[in-house]
């Protein structure tokens, strides 16, 4: 799934080549993926694009008092084109979702992997219409998100386990599965351990491991095309999804918490004091 550094970077790389462009069509493939009919998705056509944003994983485009947004869910992505196809794009049973097509043959195509879709498509004369944009907690980049924020955050939280917190977009907006593993790994804190328990000395840690896997993400995507953000994002995960590798810091072996539809990575030696978490619901390993 797409996180914030990669949606910062979809969003730079648009910010790019897309402001001052005029949006000749905008072409749906897959009817799910839109969430809303009043503005319909003709209302964007010959308009011009004015700003690109981001709002958690959301990305903007505005255009003269519009705004089409898009999550990208967990199989999304964004694939920039120079030239489109000049055929329309038609409904089918590939991947293409939707197709934004500028004023200049450019433009770039939404699309879903799998079976599941969940991609969402939204247009908005105010992305604060959107519900889940609406309810957002604070952006972790943001200038106001300092190590007192972090802490009204985990105080508000109580017990709730620190791997939800960081993944809770109404809590922290942009965190998902991968980095809040990258970033408790950094902090050496365990999944598990209590929002609120938290002595000063980790919180100020943990607020300086977020702070920096996040940035330093976005500082390694910097400059690179849509097509490769991917790639630059696994190679650079040190815990998530190289279970059973060595550990990087330590060379213990990293283990896995699986859950229904998802699952968790830590070093047990850098996190847990050498102790492995067996599952969510039955472990008593809170620190």
């Amino acid at each position: 799934m797409p996180e914030m550094p990669e949606v910062e970077s979809l969003a730079v790389f648009l910010r790019q080549r897309c402001v001052g462009r005029v949006i000749v069509r905008v072409e749906l493939t897959a009817f799910s993926a839109l969430k809303t009919y009043d503005p319909p998705l003709s209302a964007l056509n010959g308009l011009e694009i004015d700003g690109v944003e981001r709002h958690g994983k959301y990305l903007d485009l505005s255009a003269q008092g519009l705004h089409l947004v898009f999550h990208l869910a967990r199989a999304g992505w964004l694939r920039w084109k120079d030239q489109l196809p000049e055929t329309p794009a038609k409904p089918g049973k590939g991947p293409l979702a939707l197709r934004v097509r500028l004023d200049d043959g450019s433009g770039f195509d939404l699309t879903e992997a799998g079976t599941q879709r969940k991609l969402a498509v939204h247009v908005v004369a105010d992305p604060q219409d959107i519900a889940m944009v609406a309810t957002l907690g604070p952006d972790p980049l943001g200038p106001e998100f300092d190590e007192d924020a972090l802490r009204a955050v985990l105080a508000g939280a109580g017990r709730a386990q620190l791997k939800g917190v960081l993944k809770d977009q109404r809590t922290i907006a942009g965190i998902g599965n991968a980095y809040s593993d990258e970033i408790l790994h950094a902090a050496r804190l365990s999944p598990f351990k209590p929002a609120s328990s938290l002595t000063p000395e980790e919180l100020s840690t943990l607020y300086r491991a977020l702070k920096d896997e996040l940035g330093g993400a976005i500082a390694r995507a910097e400059g690179l095309a849509a097509k490769d953000l991917k790639g630059e994002k696994k190679s650079g995960l040190r815990v998530h999804g190289r279970a059973g590798q060595p550990c990087d810091v330590c060379g213990d072996t990293i283990a896995e918490v699986s859950f229904a539809d998802s699952s968790l990575q830590y070093c047990p030696t850098c996190q847990t004091g050498g102790k492995k978490l067996a599952d969510r619901r039955l472990s008593r390993l809170l620190k």
